[in-house]
């Protein structure tokens, strides 16, 4: 098993994989705004989810987006919307992926990182809401196009937005709360 399997399915992994998936429900359940769109909110779980990522990998990112996403979708009372599930669950892969360079726990946040941080949710954001979930929406509930995508549009740019400010500084804020290699001295 490499590496990244064995990180995920560590105690800690299972650990994160529950907290961060409540904290996906919450932040996305009770702490989103409604935006102008049916169906569309605005709100910062992604951040929490991409912190996750990067911490615990692309499967606990992926677990915790589809199961937190999942979970909402029920208790909302509308019934589990697949098409923004996986998104959902793709958004938190990639950036486990793409993010699996990144010291957070050594107490290392560069810039490089941040700048790999930002384009991988960019791209991440684009893909899930500007294609992804609406295409899905489209085959799997046949809903109208027109509809899908300006939802998708205005869930990726919120996102991304949300992403940028707050992922970035909880990145920023784990990676300096955590003491840097060798910075400890015998005495």
């Amino acid at each position: 098993m490499n590496s990244m399997m064995k990180k995920s399915f560590s105690v800690k992994g299972v650990v994160a994989l529950g907290i961060g998936t409540a904290l996906f429900f919450v932040l996305m359940r009770y702490a989103s705004v409604p935006s102008p769109l049916p169906n569309t909110t605005f709100g910062i779980q992604y951040s929490v989810q991409a912190l996750v990522s990067v911490l615990y990998g692309p499967v606990i990112g992926f677990l915790v987006g589809l199961i937190g996403h999942m979970f909402n979708d029920m208790a909302a009372g509308w019934g589990v919307w697949w098409s923004w599930v996986i998104a959902s669950g793709f958004f938190g892969f990639v950036m486990g992926f793409a993010s699996k360079n990144m010291k957070l726990d050594d107490g290392v946040f560069s810039q490089k990182d941040m700048v790999v941080f930002n384009v991988a949710q960019l791209i991440a954001h684009v893909i899930a809401w500007g294609g992804m979930a609406p295409l899905l929406d489209i085959l799997i509930y046949s809903e109208p196009a027109n509809k899908v995508f300006a939802q998708g549009l205005l869930a990726g740019v919120s996102n991304i937005i949300a992403t940028g400010v707050v992922g970035t500084l909880l990145c920023l804020a784990y990676a300096n709360a955590k003491p840097k290699q060798g910075s400890l001295e015998k005495e």
